[in-house]
């Protein structure tokens, strides 16, 4: 006969979940890459400035956000993966030579922490994989889960399966949780702008990053934990 203690199911662990862009890293990983990525390429500074122009006018006559994002991928048509996976690396290692680093230390220093407790650390961003490769190398993250480029026999088509933007990302943390068993209840998340307010409502310690206006008044209403961090990347969020 067994007891009530033995028959009962392992505990649910926590996870922690982070965005990337202006949460993690000081950085809008997007823009960065797409102009290094350009400039690689021996593309004029004309070509980012017309192209970043297009997304923010998606963005300034109300566009939704998972829009933009579609847009951006459709940059990348025709562009080999391995090509943009490569200079992902060779941005990430730029970027981290700059004066300050990639990195908001505080989030990082956080998240080393969360891991050392054996917490599974996921990033979730709306960036992709030749961005959040490097990233989740470095930082030592179980997954980083992004926008999901569309890839045939090796070249991007232009088209993505999901932005993982806004209320994606709380479906996200609902699924990860699903995956592994936890406990999103006891579970972390970090998010530095109102389009993570669905993330951070997903677990039971969300920590909002910096001073987003509208994130923190939400967050000083629910009485969130606040972080605060250097000055922020100079390209607005998309």
């Amino acid at each position: 006969m067994t007891t009530d203690l033995q028959d009962a199911a392992p505990a649910a662990r926590p996870v922690v979940f982070s965005d990337v862009d202006e949460t993690l890293i000081r950085v809008k990983s997007m823009f960065r890459f797409l102009r290094f990525y350009l400039a690689r390429r021996g593309e004029p500074d004309s070509t980012y400035d017309r192209l970043a122009g297009e997304l923010k006018a998606m963005a300034a006559v109300g566009n939704p956000r998972s829009e933009v994002n579609r847009a951006y991928y459709r940059f990348f048509a025709g562009e080999e993966a391995t090509r943009l996976a490569a200079a992902g690396w060779e941005w990430y290692d730029r970027e981290e030579a700059e004066p300050g680093g990639l990195y908001h230390p505080e989030v990082r220093r956080a998240l080393a922490g969360h891991a050392a407790l054996g917490q599974p650390v996921v990033l979730i961003s709306g960036s992709f994989f030749a961005c959040l490769e490097p990233i989740a190398a470095a930082t030592n993250a179980t997954w980083a889960i992004g926008t999901r480029p569309l890839i045939h026999r090796g070249v991007l088509t232009g088209s993505v399966l999901l932005p993982v933007i806004g209320a994606a990302k709380g479906r996200v943390a609902h699924a990860v949780a699903a995956v592994r068993g936890a406990d999103l209840g006891d579970s972390t998340a970090y998010g530095d702008h109102i389009s993570d307010l669905d993330l951070l409502d997903a677990v039971g310690h969300p920590v909002v990053v910096g001073d987003d206006p509208e994130l923190t008044a939400h967050a000083d209403r629910r009485g969130w934990r606040r972080m605060a961090v250097g000055q922020p990347g100079e390209l607005e969020k998309v």
